[in-house]
């Protein structure tokens, strides 16, 4: 049975979370992206809090501007260091082992935004975790490179455009969301709202089931500036002739190391986020574990959760031994 619950963060953020397992148990935490919440980790929650699959607590919260979580209206309030402050407090929280001391978490397991703001963490904070395991979300190090120097993922990118606009918000939710079902599909991004009629959602994405959509309009009517203010806070985004975006950054090495096993799980079929985004990913990430899924798109924890579910317990494998197996 999945647990639902607010928790407040004590520099005055609260977020939503969904939850298994009893606390005490070594902890994973699951972070989503654009434009989900963290229902769409149930499946997750529920395997890997039974005791065959390691009987961990297994936490994942909505981030800021995101359902019930808490949703400021300022820009800079999307910026990376406060989400990473967000979720350093909250695994503060989930992993206090008494009332001065805690331990790290089993593994952080993000996919998209997630990704972005695990990648920051497990470089500024490599200590708040054991493992990272990474979905579909690219490195910063070799996303910035590629929207700087690389046309093709450039032009996947320009959707990036379209949700930094101050009409965003409105154009997203015409027609009952259609540019957001839009995103869903396997091409992921492209916009043009070809998905708001529901059998096209089910042509497109099979895995697209009536329960979720209810999930999905329920975040999504909740708010949908926080979401678009992720895209508006990062200058990660291909250069203009209007907005230097990425073209106007560097970034020292010492900002992109991550120094921890780590678990890259790539659909190959993402046309947002092209193959060329692992090239030199193990210039920045030590140990690296590099597994490519030729038939999955961005929503490959959609589309195969048996797959990621059998990928990331091998590599959490050995499980930690908890105190309640």
């Amino acid at each position: 049975m999945i647990e639902t619950f607010n928790q407040p963060l004590p520099h005055g953020i609260t977020l939503g979370c969904r939850a298994t397992g009893a606390r005490g148990r070594p902890v994973l935490m699951f972070l989503h992206g654009f434009p989900e919440g963290a229902f769409v980790w149930d499946e997750l929650l529920r395997f890997f809090a039974l005791p065959e699959n390691g009987a961990y607590r297994c936490v994942a919260p909505y981030l800021r501007g995101f359902g019930p979580s808490s949703a400021p209206a300022e820009i800079e309030a999307y910026r990376p260091k406060h989400l990473v402050q967000d979720i350093t407090a909250l695994i503060a929280i989930e992993t206090q082992s008494s009332s001065t001391s805690s331990t790290p978490l089993a593994c952080l397991v993000a996919h998209d935004w997630g990704g972005a703001v695990a990648w920051n963490l497990a470089n500024q904070a490599p200590h708040l975790m054991q493992q990272l395991a990474i979905i579909n979300s690219p490195h910063p190090g070799t996303f910035l490179r590629a929207l700087q120097t690389d046309p093709q993922q450039q032009a996947a990118s320009t959707y990036m455009q379209d949700l930094i606009k101050p009409s965003a918000e409105t154009w997203l939710a015409q027609d009952d969301f259609a540019n957001l079902w839009d995103f869903l599909q396997p091409g992921h991004g492209q916009g043009g709202g070809s998905g708001g009629d529901g059998a096209a959602r089910q042509q497109h994405a099979n895995w697209l089931t009536e329960e979720l959509q209810n999930c999905y309009r329920e975040v999504w009517r909740a708010g949908l500036t926080g979401g678009c203010n992720l895209y508006r806070a990062s200058p990660l985004r291909p250069p203009t002739a209007q907005d230097p975006g990425a073209a106007a950054i560097e970034l020292p090495h010492a900002m992109l190391s991550v120094q921890l096993p780590t678990l890259v799980l790539w659909g190959m079929q993402d046309t947002a986020l092209l193959p060329v985004l692992l090239d030199g990913l193990d210039d920045f990430v030590k140990p690296l574990t590099l597994v490519r899924v030729a038939s999955a798109s961005h929503w490959m924890v959609h589309e195969q959760p048996a797959l990621v579910m059998r990928v990331l317990a091998d590599f959490l494998s050995p499980a930690p031994s908890s105190p309640l197996q």
